[in-house]
Protein backbone atom coordinates (compact mmCIF):
# COMPACT_ATOMS: atom_id res chain seq x y z
CA UNK A 1 0.00 0.00 0.00
CA UNK A 2 1.61 3.61 -0.97
CA UNK A 3 2.59 5.66 2.11
CA UNK A 4 0.49 8.40 1.44
CA UNK A 5 -2.16 6.26 1.42
CA UNK A 6 -2.32 6.33 4.96
CA UNK A 7 -1.01 8.92 7.70
CA UNK A 8 -1.00 9.85 11.04
CA UNK A 9 -1.10 13.36 12.04
CA UNK A 10 1.97 15.56 12.24
CA UNK A 11 4.20 12.71 10.21
CA UNK A 12 3.24 10.22 7.65
CA UNK A 13 3.74 6.48 7.69
CA UNK A 14 5.95 4.92 5.33
CA UNK A 15 6.63 1.26 6.36
CA UNK A 16 3.39 -0.39 6.98
CA UNK A 17 4.82 -3.99 6.14
CA UNK A 18 7.41 -3.66 9.08
CA UNK A 19 6.85 -5.49 12.33
CA UNK A 20 7.55 -2.92 14.51
CA UNK A 21 7.06 0.61 12.62
CA UNK A 22 7.58 3.07 15.23
CA UNK A 23 4.54 5.34 15.67
CA UNK A 24 3.19 3.47 12.80
CA UNK A 25 1.55 0.56 11.69
CA UNK A 26 2.27 -2.97 12.85
CA UNK A 27 2.34 -6.07 10.18
CA UNK A 28 0.31 -9.23 10.90
CA UNK A 29 0.44 -8.36 14.68
CA UNK A 30 -3.28 -8.68 15.43
CA UNK A 31 -3.70 -8.77 19.56
CA UNK A 32 -4.86 -5.76 20.58
CA UNK A 33 -3.37 -3.32 22.59
CA UNK A 34 -4.35 -2.38 26.61
CA UNK A 35 -6.27 0.81 26.73
CA UNK A 36 -7.16 3.01 29.45
CA UNK A 37 -10.97 3.82 28.44
CA UNK A 38 -11.25 6.93 26.66
CA UNK A 39 -13.46 9.96 27.67
CA UNK A 40 -16.92 9.94 26.64
CA UNK A 41 -17.55 11.74 23.40
CA UNK A 42 -20.28 13.01 20.86
CA UNK A 43 -22.35 9.54 19.96
CA UNK A 44 -24.84 11.85 17.62
CA UNK A 45 -25.16 9.94 14.37
CA UNK A 46 -24.03 6.67 14.38
CA UNK A 47 -24.59 4.22 11.96
CA UNK A 48 -25.93 1.25 14.17
CA UNK A 49 -27.32 -1.58 12.57
CA UNK A 50 -30.37 -3.07 15.19
CA UNK A 51 -32.27 -5.84 14.17
CA UNK A 52 -34.69 -5.93 12.14
CA UNK A 53 -33.02 -3.84 9.59
CA UNK A 54 -34.62 -0.24 8.77
CA UNK A 55 -36.77 -1.07 5.53
CA UNK A 56 -35.32 0.97 2.15
CA UNK A 57 -38.00 3.09 0.71
CA UNK A 58 -37.39 2.09 -2.81
CA UNK A 59 -38.67 -0.67 -4.12
CA UNK A 60 -36.49 -1.99 -5.89
CA UNK A 61 -34.12 -2.05 -2.78
CA UNK A 62 -36.87 -3.85 -1.29
CA UNK A 63 -36.52 -6.37 -4.02
CA UNK A 64 -32.97 -7.14 -3.26
CA UNK A 65 -33.86 -8.13 0.38
CA UNK A 66 -34.37 -11.45 -0.24
CA UNK A 67 -32.41 -14.35 -1.47
CA UNK A 68 -29.10 -15.40 -0.59
CA UNK A 69 -25.09 -15.40 -1.57
CA UNK A 70 -25.86 -16.76 -5.00
CA UNK A 71 -28.73 -14.40 -5.52
CA UNK A 72 -30.96 -11.04 -4.68
CA UNK A 73 -31.04 -7.63 -5.97
CA UNK A 74 -32.30 -8.39 -9.81
CA UNK A 75 -29.06 -11.01 -10.18
CA UNK A 76 -26.48 -12.84 -8.27
CA UNK A 77 -24.02 -11.97 -5.91
CA UNK A 78 -20.77 -12.28 -6.71
CA UNK A 79 -18.81 -15.79 -6.59
CA UNK A 80 -16.22 -14.48 -3.33
CA UNK A 81 -12.80 -16.43 -3.65
CA UNK A 82 -11.23 -17.69 -0.26
CA UNK A 83 -8.59 -15.38 0.45
CA UNK A 84 -4.56 -16.73 1.31
CA UNK A 85 -2.42 -14.72 2.97
CA UNK A 86 -4.22 -11.43 3.70
CA UNK A 87 -1.47 -9.22 4.70
CA UNK A 88 -3.18 -7.31 7.86
CA UNK A 89 -1.51 -4.07 9.17
CA UNK A 90 -2.52 -2.53 12.50
CA UNK A 91 -1.86 1.36 13.44
CA UNK A 92 0.04 0.84 16.92
CA UNK A 93 -1.89 1.78 19.79
CA UNK A 94 -5.27 1.66 18.50
CA UNK A 95 -7.53 -1.29 17.46
CA UNK A 96 -7.55 -0.13 13.71
CA UNK A 97 -7.00 -2.54 11.14
CA UNK A 98 -6.52 -2.43 7.38
CA UNK A 99 -6.41 -5.61 4.90
CA UNK A 100 -5.28 -4.66 1.24
CA UNK A 101 -6.95 -6.71 -1.39
CA UNK A 102 -9.49 -8.57 0.34
CA UNK A 103 -12.10 -8.55 -2.44
CA UNK A 104 -10.69 -8.40 -5.62
CA UNK A 105 -11.16 -5.84 -8.47
CA UNK A 106 -13.41 -8.19 -10.19
CA UNK A 107 -15.44 -9.26 -6.82
CA UNK A 108 -15.55 -4.90 -6.04
CA UNK A 109 -16.58 -3.93 -9.16
CA UNK A 110 -19.44 -6.65 -9.14
CA UNK A 111 -20.74 -5.88 -5.97
CA UNK A 112 -20.76 -2.06 -7.16
CA UNK A 113 -23.13 -2.83 -10.28
CA UNK A 114 -25.28 -5.28 -8.52
CA UNK A 115 -26.16 -2.32 -5.66
CA UNK A 116 -26.60 0.23 -8.49
CA UNK A 117 -28.90 -2.57 -9.65
CA UNK A 118 -31.11 -2.94 -6.71
CA UNK A 119 -31.23 1.08 -6.64
CA UNK A 120 -29.90 3.14 -3.41
CA UNK A 121 -32.39 5.34 -1.14
CA UNK A 122 -30.86 8.97 0.08
CA UNK A 123 -29.63 8.81 3.42
CA UNK A 124 -29.86 12.22 5.75
CA UNK A 125 -29.85 13.38 9.04
CA UNK A 126 -31.05 16.18 10.98
CA UNK A 127 -27.65 17.50 11.71
CA UNK A 128 -25.93 18.36 14.53
CA UNK A 129 -28.33 21.39 15.95
CA UNK A 130 -30.86 18.12 16.74
CA UNK A 131 -28.27 16.04 18.19
CA UNK A 132 -27.38 14.09 15.04
CA UNK A 133 -24.11 14.23 12.64
CA UNK A 134 -24.62 15.35 9.47
CA UNK A 135 -25.25 12.71 6.74
CA UNK A 136 -25.44 12.77 3.32
CA UNK A 137 -25.04 9.46 1.36
CA UNK A 138 -26.92 7.03 -0.19
CA UNK A 139 -27.50 3.92 1.31
CA UNK A 140 -29.14 0.04 0.97
CA UNK A 141 -29.80 -2.58 3.42
CA UNK A 142 -29.89 -6.21 2.84
CA UNK A 143 -30.21 -9.00 5.14
CA UNK A 144 -28.61 -12.15 4.21
CA UNK A 145 -27.00 -14.38 6.60
CA UNK A 146 -25.62 -16.27 3.71
CA UNK A 147 -24.07 -13.63 2.03
CA UNK A 148 -22.61 -12.85 5.76
CA UNK A 149 -21.14 -16.14 5.89
CA UNK A 150 -19.39 -16.13 2.80
CA UNK A 151 -17.43 -12.80 3.35
CA UNK A 152 -16.78 -14.17 6.70
CA UNK A 153 -15.28 -17.69 5.89
CA UNK A 154 -13.71 -15.96 2.75
CA UNK A 155 -10.90 -14.68 5.34
CA UNK A 156 -12.22 -12.23 7.74
CA UNK A 157 -12.49 -14.95 10.27
CA UNK A 158 -8.94 -15.60 10.23
CA UNK A 159 -8.32 -12.01 10.70
CA UNK A 160 -9.87 -12.33 13.75
CA UNK A 161 -8.27 -15.54 14.73
CA UNK A 162 -6.18 -14.18 17.89
CA UNK A 163 -8.29 -11.22 19.03
CA UNK A 164 -10.37 -11.23 22.01
CA UNK A 165 -12.65 -8.99 23.67
CA UNK A 166 -13.16 -9.15 27.47
CA UNK A 167 -12.99 -12.98 27.21
CA UNK A 168 -15.18 -12.69 23.91
CA UNK A 169 -14.33 -14.09 20.39
CA UNK A 170 -15.77 -13.22 16.82
CA UNK A 171 -18.07 -15.59 15.81
CA UNK A 172 -19.52 -14.01 12.79
CA UNK A 173 -20.38 -11.47 10.40
CA UNK A 174 -23.84 -9.40 10.93
CA UNK A 175 -26.39 -10.77 8.46
CA UNK A 176 -27.70 -6.85 7.76
CA UNK A 177 -25.09 -5.59 5.23
CA UNK A 178 -25.34 -2.45 3.65
CA UNK A 179 -23.59 -0.55 0.89
CA UNK A 180 -23.23 3.14 0.65
CA UNK A 181 -23.02 5.17 -2.24
CA UNK A 182 -21.55 8.79 -1.95
CA UNK A 183 -21.60 11.01 -5.11
CA UNK A 184 -19.55 14.09 -5.71
CA UNK A 185 -20.17 16.46 -2.50
CA UNK A 186 -21.56 13.93 -0.47
CA UNK A 187 -20.23 13.23 2.92
CA UNK A 188 -21.03 11.58 6.87
CA UNK A 189 -19.74 13.89 9.73
CA UNK A 190 -17.74 13.27 12.38
CA UNK A 191 -19.91 10.61 14.32
CA UNK A 192 -18.99 6.76 16.37
CA UNK A 193 -20.81 3.54 15.35
CA UNK A 194 -22.54 1.81 18.37
CA UNK A 195 -22.69 -1.74 19.48
CA UNK A 196 -25.18 -3.78 18.49
CA UNK A 197 -27.49 -6.85 20.42
CA UNK A 198 -28.22 -9.43 18.31
CA UNK A 199 -30.07 -11.11 19.89
CA UNK A 200 -28.80 -14.84 19.68
CA UNK A 201 -25.81 -14.16 22.54
CA UNK A 202 -23.63 -12.31 20.31
CA UNK A 203 -23.41 -8.28 20.44
CA UNK A 204 -21.02 -6.60 17.18
CA UNK A 205 -18.19 -5.03 18.28
CA UNK A 206 -16.12 -4.00 15.25
CA UNK A 207 -17.47 -1.93 12.37
CA UNK A 208 -16.38 -3.27 8.66
CA UNK A 209 -15.87 -1.58 5.65
CA UNK A 210 -14.81 -2.68 2.61
CA UNK A 211 -14.72 -0.30 -0.57
CA UNK A 212 -15.38 -0.98 -3.58
CA UNK A 213 -14.16 1.95 -5.55
CA UNK A 214 -11.00 4.25 -4.97
CA UNK A 215 -7.15 3.66 -5.64
CA UNK A 216 -6.92 0.50 -8.19
CA UNK A 217 -10.24 0.79 -9.73
CA UNK A 218 -9.77 0.07 -13.30
CA UNK A 219 -11.98 3.84 -13.54
CA UNK A 220 -8.38 5.22 -12.61
CA UNK A 221 -6.91 4.68 -16.41
CA UNK A 222 -10.00 6.31 -18.12
CA UNK A 223 -9.07 9.02 -16.21
CA UNK A 224 -11.97 8.59 -13.68
CA UNK A 225 -10.36 7.93 -10.23
CA UNK A 226 -11.91 8.94 -6.98
CA UNK A 227 -11.05 12.17 -5.39
CA UNK A 228 -11.92 12.47 -1.33
CA UNK A 229 -13.97 10.24 0.70
CA UNK A 230 -11.03 9.25 2.97
CA UNK A 231 -12.48 7.88 6.46
CA UNK A 232 -10.56 10.34 8.98
CA UNK A 233 -10.04 9.03 12.86
CA UNK A 234 -9.99 11.41 15.62
CA UNK A 235 -8.81 10.87 19.49
CA UNK A 236 -10.17 12.75 22.09
CA UNK A 237 -8.67 15.97 21.89
CA UNK A 238 -9.80 16.06 17.84
CA UNK A 239 -6.44 15.52 16.74
CA UNK A 240 -5.81 13.01 13.89
CA UNK A 241 -5.07 9.46 14.15
CA UNK A 242 -5.30 8.50 11.02
CA UNK A 243 -6.71 9.09 7.34
CA UNK A 244 -7.37 5.96 5.38
CA UNK A 245 -7.70 6.58 1.57
CA UNK A 246 -10.01 4.34 -0.52
CA UNK A 247 -8.68 1.73 -2.04
CA UNK A 248 -10.42 -0.47 -4.04
CA UNK A 249 -10.86 -3.83 -2.42
CA UNK A 250 -9.38 -3.22 1.00
CA UNK A 251 -10.97 -3.57 3.94
CA UNK A 252 -10.89 -1.28 7.28
CA UNK A 253 -11.60 -2.60 10.70
CA UNK A 254 -11.88 -0.55 13.63
CA UNK A 255 -13.38 -1.20 17.20
CA UNK A 256 -17.57 0.67 17.25
CA UNK A 257 -19.59 0.89 20.73
CA UNK A 258 -18.15 2.31 23.98
CA UNK A 259 -14.33 2.57 22.60
CA UNK A 260 -14.93 3.98 19.42
CA UNK A 261 -13.12 6.64 17.90
CA UNK A 262 -14.52 9.66 16.69
CA UNK A 263 -14.45 9.40 12.59
CA UNK A 264 -15.70 10.50 9.70
CA UNK A 265 -16.17 10.09 5.91
CA UNK A 266 -14.82 13.71 3.83
CA UNK A 267 -16.26 14.74 1.34
CA UNK A 268 -15.70 13.13 -1.94
CA UNK A 269 -14.36 15.90 -4.64
CA UNK A 270 -14.34 13.84 -7.37
CA UNK A 271 -16.33 10.85 -9.10
CA UNK A 272 -18.11 7.97 -7.07
CA UNK A 273 -17.18 6.55 -3.56
CA UNK A 274 -18.75 2.72 -2.78
CA UNK A 275 -18.36 0.68 0.30
CA UNK A 276 -19.94 -2.53 1.89
CA UNK A 277 -20.54 -2.21 5.73
CA UNK A 278 -21.48 -4.66 7.88
CA UNK A 279 -20.14 -5.78 11.34
CA UNK A 280 -18.38 -8.20 12.94
CA UNK A 281 -20.04 -9.78 16.06
CA UNK A 282 -18.38 -11.44 19.68
CA UNK A 283 -19.45 -13.78 22.06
Amino acid sequence: MPPNQLRRSRFNIERVQTSQSNGGWYHHNLMPPKRKRRAAMETAGGDAAPPPPRRNKSSAASKGKKGGAAGGGGGRWPPIKPKKDLQINRLKGTHLLTVPNFFTAAEAKAFVDIAENIGFTHQGSLGPLKGEAYRDNDRISVTDPLLAQTIWESGMNKIFEDISISGKVATSLNSNIRFYRYTEGQRFGRHIDESVDLGDGSRTLYTLLIYLSGKGSTKESSGQSLVGGETVFYDHRGGVVAEVAPVQGMALLHLHGAKCMLHEARVVKKNIKYVLRSDVAFA
